[in-house]
């Protein structure tokens, strides 16, 4: 009975990677097609020839190394500022006693029940208000801090010993030096694995940019895409083509530091 069980639990895990699979498979696979091949019905899922100047001929339709910059470099602006302030702000509500900590705590875990949707508009105009629309500022400023990844460090710190803080305190060291030799060398997987993850968050990003921003110039990734796709019209193989560029690198990402996230996952003591 329990070999049985094992051989459906491994014929379900199979299946349902093929489904997950798929999609991306499909994706590179048409874009290394020929037009015709990539609309052919029913539709092919290798191609004849691979057709490698279909990423050529995405680049020259649409400024995408620009895109990649302006995603890169907003995404690791974003990524640094929000490990600053998450250290800091996790080290606070972990390490220190103060007045109106627990109501402060509340305040902080109500905004996450907010649906970003209700908020969008009011940020919009925010930033309207502050005359930065269509610049970096707007791009950058709203993610300098994450309610989510505060708790999220919070969550693991709270499995280190107060006593290693009030033994440092004894041997002299300030708050600062606390935190820089001890809580960030303890706590570097997490710390890694919400870098990564917010990195990548920010790469995928696609509603607030194209709200805060209106010019090619201007643009990140997902949103480049999502223009291209719309010039593009029917060229399926050349949208796909588009589409795995923009995709590659966080696959990349994604394979080379897996093991990293996973650990990081689980010595945070989240449970999904």
């Amino acid at each position: 009975m329990n070999k049985a069980l094992k051989i459906i639990s491994y014929i379900f895990i199979v299946i349902m990677a093929i489904i997950t699979l798929f999609p991306f498979v499909y994706m590179i696979s048409s874009g290394l097609m020929t037009f015709q091949e990539s609309t052919s019905i029913p539709p092919k899922l290798i191609p004849n020839a691979l057709q490698f100047e279909n990423y050529i001929e995405a680049f020259k339709a649409a400024p995408f190394l620009r895109y990649f910059f302006n995603t890169v470099f907003v995404s690791a602006i974003n990524t640094i500022a929000t490990l600053i302030t998450t250290v800091f702000a996790a080290f606070v509500l972990t390490f220190k006693n103060f007045t109106f900590k627990k109501p402060l705590k509340f305040f902080m875990i109500s905004l996450l029940m907010v649906p970003f949707e209700v908020v969008v508009f009011t940020n919009f105009k925010t930033i309207a208000d502050l005359g930065i629309l269509n610049t970096y500022k707007a791009l950058i400023i709203p993610f300098l801090a994450s309610v989510f990844y505060i708790f999220y460090l919070e969550s693991y710190l709270t499995s280190i010993p107060i006593s290693y803080y009030n033994a440092a305190k004894v041997d002299g060291a300030n708050d600062f030096e606390f935190i820089t030799k001890i809580m960030i060398p303890m706590s570097k997987n997490s710390l890694f694995t919400m870098g990564l993850l917010n990195f990548i968050t920010g790469w995928n990003s696609f509603l607030r940019p194209i709200l805060v921003t209106n010019s090619t110039d201007m643009r990140l990734i997902s949103n480049g895409l999502s223009a291209f796709a719309s010039e593009a019209g029917t060229q399926i193989n050349l949208q796909m083509a588009a589409s795995t560029i923009t995709i590659l690198p966080i696959i990349i990402l994604y394979i080379i530091f897996r093991k990293q996230i996973i650990n990081g996952v689980a010595g945070s003591g989240i449970k999904g």
